[in-house]
């Protein structure tokens, strides 16, 4: 809308499956997911609580009452996660990791539910909420868009704003009822109606499509391709990145030489620590100690940033978010291999 560049985030029926993420060894995130998950059984009956299995092996003493689980294992039919197909809103306790952690979970899906953030960790670049607030918070979020009474059966979206909202969760399945279908409807809560037209905030962050690509075994090189456009390499092969990927040469005691293409198009080859390639939200970690641009999160774009180059002239670039980037290892690599990490996790094996 002209008044606020954050969509408005319209339910097509009530949320029924929640999916609860902490920050790991966290006594306060842990005491902090139990209070929620009580709050929301008593309060709102129809939902459905899930956790990881990690955590729901040793918080079972914690909740009374049933909570679900899921290996996130890849549905033979479909081809998405179960997580993808039943999560309608994800709420994080912790950092800004913890965040990434619950978007990774969705990294082969082609988008992420709505997630409510409780910032009780270290970093708090991308955490909204303090947890002193999570009534009100989960309040807004579950009834955002429901009208008084929940009269209708669908919420219509009335202008431009909700109709993107629409499809930025298009493809996230769940086994909501239709709105107003008897007590699960949310003429159940209450008292709780924020209005059709107070709907909450969603702030859309881009992600990466990041694809690895091994060559001929005769070869010595890899290719790395990442793109926000449309690929039409194997689905099965892309996941997605909220933060960034980074290429680093590792314990190599050489600079790694690697070589990269715009839109298909031999831009430079840069000898370096390695690269970065990084969205908007991860503009803020690791793509801004090695000197990258700060990126507001509404402006499409990603960042490529060399790490420690060995060139002075080659600077941090900042590039629309359609541009194909490839990175390839240069023939004149004299390390063996060079790691990757994927939003701070590793891959098991390097580059090659």
């Amino acid at each position: 809308t002209p008044q606020n560049d954050l969509l408005s985030l319209r339910w097509p029926s009530p949320p029924r499956n929640v999916l609860l993420v902490q920050k790991p060894n966290a006594p306060a995130a842990t005491e902090a997911l139990v209070d929620f998950a009580q709050h929301i059984h008593s309060t709102y009956p129809n939902i459905n609580i899930l956790l990881e299995p990690d955590a729901a092996s040793y918080l079972h003493n914690s909740i009374p009452f049933p909570v679900h689980t899921s290996t996130n294992a890849e549905d033979a039919t479909t081809g998405q996660t179960i997580l993808a197909q039943k999560v309608d809103l994800t709420a994080t306790f912790g950092g800004d990791g913890t965040i990434l952690r619950a978007s990774s979970l969705f990294s082969t899906a082609t988008s992420v539910p709505p997630i409510l953030s409780f910032s009780m960790g270290t970093l708090g670049f991308l955490g909204e909420w303090k947890f002193a607030e999570f009534k009100r918070a989960f309040r807004e979020v579950y009834m955002s868009g429901a009208g008084a009474g929940d009269r209708s059966k669908t919420l219509e979206p009335d202008d431009e704003s909700s109709v993107k909202t629409a499809a930025s969760f298009e493809g996230v399945q769940s086994d909501a009822p239709t709105a107003g279908a008897g007590p699960a409807g949310w003429s159940s809560i209450r008292g709780k109606n924020l209005g059709s037209t107070r709907g909450a905030r969603v702030l859309l962050r881009n992600r990466l499509k990041v694809a690895v690509q091994v060559s001929d075994p005769s070869s010595s090189t890899t290719t790395t391709t990442t793109s926000f456009a449309p690929s039409t390499t194997d689905p099965s092969t892309i996941i997605h990145a909220m933060n960034e990927i980074i290429i680093h040469r590792g314990a190599a005691p050489h600079l790694a030489h690697i070589t990269i293409s715009i839109g298909g198009r031999f831009l430079t080859e840069a000898v370096a620590d390695g690269m970065i390639i990084s969205t908007p939200t991860g503009s803020t970690a690791y793509n801004l100690s090695c000197g990258g641009s700060i990126i507001h999160p509404l402006v499409d774009s990603l960042c490529l940033t060399p790490i420690c180059p060995r060139s002075l002239s080659f600077r941090p670039l900042v590039l629309p978010a359609s541009a194909p980037v490839t990175l390839r290892l240069s023939e004149n690599n004299r390390g063996r291999d060079v790691e990757v990490s994927i939003d701070g996790v590793r891959r098991r094996e390097g580059l090659k």
